[in-house]
């Protein structure tokens, strides 16, 4: 695979850590509702991925800005803490290198590529990713009552493609052995340029992009307190769905 790729290494800082504030074995379960505010999941960070309670669109934390992305595909900024979330997946984003791709790449090719740009398959890492895109495919949920199993959901969700776009996506990589804390390997939300469409990452060809990589190794986990977390029966493997969902 030809590439070319420009790396500049920062300081790892082993303080690093991600934030969730509730398994994501309970949003595939269709547990949409778990009242927790966005003034809670910004003591934990500026940056990363989730979604709105009544699984009401997509959630990206760009700089400290929080962001909607609808069923319509449309986006609006999130100006009220109030607002709660069933899933958030946060970090104080702290890169510890940055690598610049000049080559256009296949999806497959491209995630081929992040992964060899992680030392180990065992830690976390955060992304975020910043340039032009030749072809990008994202997709939302509409708004859900509560019980109904996300794979469900995921067969009727509308999908949004974009060509030639500039824009940033923002994610994390999550070991499969946590996978029932986190969508394991790539997780990757899209936002365009102008802030007016994105939605959860399908598919890509990057073009010209900007790496930013972040190693995190804590994981710091809230258990939701609601009446429904804690008297479901989790013993159900959610792998097979959770692939579904989101891939």
């Amino acid at each position: 695979m030809e590439r070319t790729t420009i790396r500049r290494s920062r300081k790892r800082r082993a303080d690093s850590k991600v934030y969730l504030c509730a398994p994501v074995n309970s949003l595939v379960e269709g547990i949409y509702e778990q009242n927790i505010p966005f003034h809670e999941i910004r003591k934990h960070g500026d940056m990363g991925l989730g979604t709105f309670n009544d699984l009401d669109g997509e959630m990206m934390m760009v700089d400290g800005e929080i962001y909607r992305v609808g069923s319509d595909g449309k986006v609006n900024q999130i100006l009220d803490d109030d607002m709660c979330t069933p899933f958030a997946c946060v970090t104080f984003f702290q890169p510890a290198s940055d690598e610049v791709l000049e080559k256009e790449l296949t999806y497959e090719e491209f995630l081929r590529w992040m992964v060899e740009l992680m030392p180990s398959p065992n830690i976390f890492y955060a992304f975020r990713i910043t340039g032009e895109f030749a072809y990008v495919k994202t997709r939302s949920v509409p708004k859900q009552e509560n019980y109904r199993p996300l794979v469900e959901v995921a067969k009727e969700q509308p999908t949004f493609e974009f060509n030639n776009v500039s824009g940033q996506m923002v994610g994390f990589y999550t070991p499969s052995f946590m996978s029932s804390l986190s969508v394991p390997g790539v997780h990757l939300h899209f936002l365009t340029e102008d802030k007016t469409s994105g939605g959860h990452l399908l598919e890509c060809r990057p073009r010209k992009v900007t790496l930013e990589l972040q190693y995190l190794y804590t994981v710091e986990l809230s258990l939701p307190a609601n009446l429904d977390y804690l008297t479901w029966d989790f013993q159900r493997d959610i792998g097979k769905d959770l692939d579904k969902a989101e891939k």
